[in-house]
C-alpha cells in the first residue's frame, strides 16, 4: 500500500482549503506561458503540429513527476510532501468556491455588472448578453464541470499515478483550456489536446457524477433525481464528461441546464438537462456547497484508493 501517497493527497487538499491558490509564481500558469511559447514555434493548421505540442508538453510534465515519484518510492516522507505540494499545486476546489460564492452573493443583490464582470473568471460564455437566469445557469455549469475537472479528476489521477498523475492531468486539462477549442485557429491543431482531456476524465467525470448524487441530500437536494437525470440526460451533452456531472447536479438541485449557450466565438444549441425550475442566485450558493461535498467525497475516497494501490519493490539483484 502507499501511506505517503495517500497522506499527501489528504495534506495537499487540506493546503488547497487553507490556502487557496499559490498566489504567486503559480506553476499552472507557468506552465501556460511555457505551452504558449511551444505553440507559437510549432503552430500549424492540422492535426499532426497539435500532437507534438501536446505530446512535448505533457509528456514532459509527467517525465518530471516521474522523476520526483521514483525518489518518493524510496522515501514515504518524501513521497507525502511531495504529493502534498503537488495536489495543492493542481487543486482548483477552494478557488471554484470563492468565485462562486462572490457570483451568488452578487446576482442575490442584483448587480448584473458586477456578475458579468467576475463569469469570465468561471467559463468563457459571452457575459454581456446574459441576464441574472442566465448567469445563474452558466455558473452552475461551470461549478458543476469544473468540480470534476478541477477537483476530483486530479484526485483520481493522484491516488493511481501519484505525482505523474497529478501533473500529466493538469498539464492536459490546461492544453484543452488554452487550444481545445472549436474555432478557425483551434479546429484542427487543438484536437489533441481536447482528445486527450476527454480520455482523462472518462473515470473521473462519472465518478464526480456518482458523489453528486450520493452527496445531494447533505445541501436539500434530491438522490433519486440525481440519479434519474444523469442516467437520462447526460448522454445528450455533446462533451461525453461535463454532461455527467452537469446532468447530476442538474438532477441534484432540480433545475434545468442547457439550453442555448452564447460563447465568443458563437452560440451552441445544447439539450436540456433536468425537468426542474430555472436556476437562481439560490442555486448558485447550493451548487457550490454540492461542489465542496462532492470534493470532501472525493478525497476520502481517493486516499482510500491510493492506500490499496500496490507500491512497487524495489529490484533487487539475485545471487547466482
Amino acid at each position: 500500500m502507499s501511506v505517503g501517497r495517500a497522506v499527501g493527497l489528504l495534506l495537499g487538499v487540506a493546503a488547497d482549503a487553507v490556502f487557496g491558490d499559490p498566489r504567486k509564481y503559480h506553476p499552472v500558469a507557468g506552465f501556460g506561458r511555457v505551452a504558449a511559447a511551444v505553440e507559437r514555434k510549432v503552430y500549424r493548421d492540422h492535426r499532426a503540429a497539435g500532437a507534438v505540442h501536446t505530446a512535448t508538453l505533457v509528456g514532459g510534465t509527467v517525465l518530471a513527476g516521474m522523476a520526483v515519484e521514483h525518489v518518493g518510492r524510496k522515501h514515504p516522507v518524501f513521497q507525502a510532501l511531495t504529493t502534498a505540494a503537488a495536489t495543492w499545486v493542481v487543486l482548483g476546489g477552494s478557488s471554484l468556491a470563492d468565485e462562486g460564492t462572490a457570483m451568488g452573493r452578487e446576482l442575490d443583490g442584483g448587480d448584473l455588472g458586477a456578475a458579468r464582470l467576475r463569469l469570465p473568471n468561471l467559463c468563457g460564455r459571452e457575459p454581456a448578453r446574459l441576464d441574472t437566469m442566465g448567469l445563474a445557469k452558466a455558473t452552475v455549469e461551470s461549478v458543476a464541470e469544473n468540480t470534476s475537472d478541477a477537483v476530483v479528476a486530479p484526485l483520481f489521477w493522484g491516488a493511481v499515478a501519484g505525482v505523474p498523475g497529478l501533473l500529466g492531468y493538469r498539464a492536459a486539462n490546461t492544453l484543452d483550456a488554452m487550444v481545445g477549442h472549436r474555432n478557425a485557429r483551434y479546429q484542427r491543431f487543438g484536437w489533441a489536446a481536447a482528445r486527450l482531456d476527454d480520455l482523462a476524465n472518462l473515470v473521473p467525470a462519472r465518478l464526480a457524477a456518482l458523489l453528486t448524487a450520493a452527496g445531494a441530500p447533505v445541501v436539500g437536494g434530491s438522490s433519486g433525481e440525481a440519479w434519474k437525470t444523469w442516467r437520462r440526460d447526460a448522454a445528450a451533452h455533446p462533451s461525453p464528461n461535463a454532461g455527467q456531472v452537469e446532468a447530476a447536479f442538474a438532477g441534484a438541485l432540480e433545475i434545468r441546464l442547457g439550453g442555448r449557450t452564447v460563447y465568443s466565438h458563437g452560440a451552441e444549441d445544447r439539450p436540456v438537462l433536468g425537468h426542474g425550475r430555472q436556476p437562481d442566485a439560490g442555486h448558485v450558493t447550493r451548487a457550490v456547497e454540492l461542489s465542496r461535498v462532492v470534493g470532501a467525497s472525493a478525497a476520502v475516497i481517493t486516499s482510500v484508493l491510493a492506500l490499496l494501490h500496490p507500491r512497487r519493490a524495489s529490484r533487487r539483484p539475485t545471487s547466482a
